[in-house]
């Protein structure tokens, strides 16, 4: 039996991870004590999203729950708090923001979260949040023609990856006489102990409880895998070692590893590590 090993999300889009015990699944992706996977966002002056690609200190910026705030540290930087209840529609800044080929209208975080991403980082920007009432589809092309909420994910409201791909991976790299990566470097929500290598691949659905958890679309790989989450210090790349057996001829030729997923029953339900994963083969 497939069990559920780690449950992760990332509040503010291509910032450090925040690792949990539990959450709540919804149709835009996982939830912890209020705080959706990907609901904040860095962007631009123009409006358009930054990410660990351009800015890999991004890695550095952790944050941490509280009752009432959203805690984020940086090194050499004071904690910044932001808070968890949204701004009453009247009193909110709002700004269109791009992310790949969508527009989306978000929040504005205020002047001082700006004036601290832009320290951290050394680039001007501004932090927003995903509006209370926007809305953000994934691409009917891989959801049966259905499109399905995500937030400020790249596409997809979750990412699946097997513990047993990454081992894969792993004995190819230090075979080629290199260290081994931690999961971290891609950046699941769900990583899934008890599958073969590669095996959600062809994964039809997973079901875990009542919630029903459908894998849509290969992940195609970025150079952010070669960021070092810890130090946010690029390194070398595993997409050298990965297009040797990773191309995807449904994508062009892309290198991919993990599976993105959308929530085919069950929004509302906790899920919680250590419990079991049944997968069901699309053959």
């Amino acid at each position: 039996m497939a069990t559920l090993s780690q449950l992760i999300i990332y509040p503010i889009k291509s910032c450090a991870a925040l690792s949990v015990r539990a959450a709540t699944l919804t149709r835009a992706g996982l939830a912890v004590d209020g705080v959706r996977d990907r609901e904040w966002m860095v962007v631009g002056e123009n409006g358009q999203f930054l990410t660990q690609r351009e800015h890999p200190r991004m890695a550095l910026i952790v944050p941490r729950l509280d009752a009432r705030f959203l805690i984020l540290c940086a090194p050499g930087m004071p904690a910044l708090a932001l808070p968890l209840a949204h701004l009453p529609a009247a009193q909110a800044v709002t700004r269109d923001v791009g992310l790949w080929d969508d527009r989306v209208l978000a929040d504005d975080c205020g002047a001082a979260a700006a004036a601290w991403f832009c320290a951290v980082l050394g680039v001007r920007c501004r932090l927003v949040r995903f509006g209370a009432a926007a809305v953000r589809a994934t691409n009917g092309r891989w959801t049966g023609g259905v499109p399905q909420p995500t937030l400020f994910a790249d596409g997809y409201p979750l990412l699946a990856i097997g513990a047993a791909s990454l081992d894969d991976l792993n004995d190819k790299l230090l075979a080629a006489g290199r260290p081994a990566l931690p999961m971290d470097r891609f950046r699941p929500n769900l990583v899934i102990d008890g599958l073969g290598a590669f095996e959600e691949d062809y994964v039809a659905t997973f079901a875990l409880g009542a919630a029903v958890i459908t894998p849509v679309k290969p992940c195609p790989r970025c150079p952010i895998p070669s960021i070092d989450q810890a130090t946010g210090l690029p390194g070398p790349d595993p997409l050298d070692i990965l297009q040797a057996y990773r191309r995807n001829v449904r994508l062009d030729g892309a290198v991919c590893f993990g599976m993105n997923c959308i929530v085919a029953a069950g929004a509302g339900e906790r899920l919680a590590v250590g419990q079991d994963v049944v997968a069901t083969l699309a053959f």
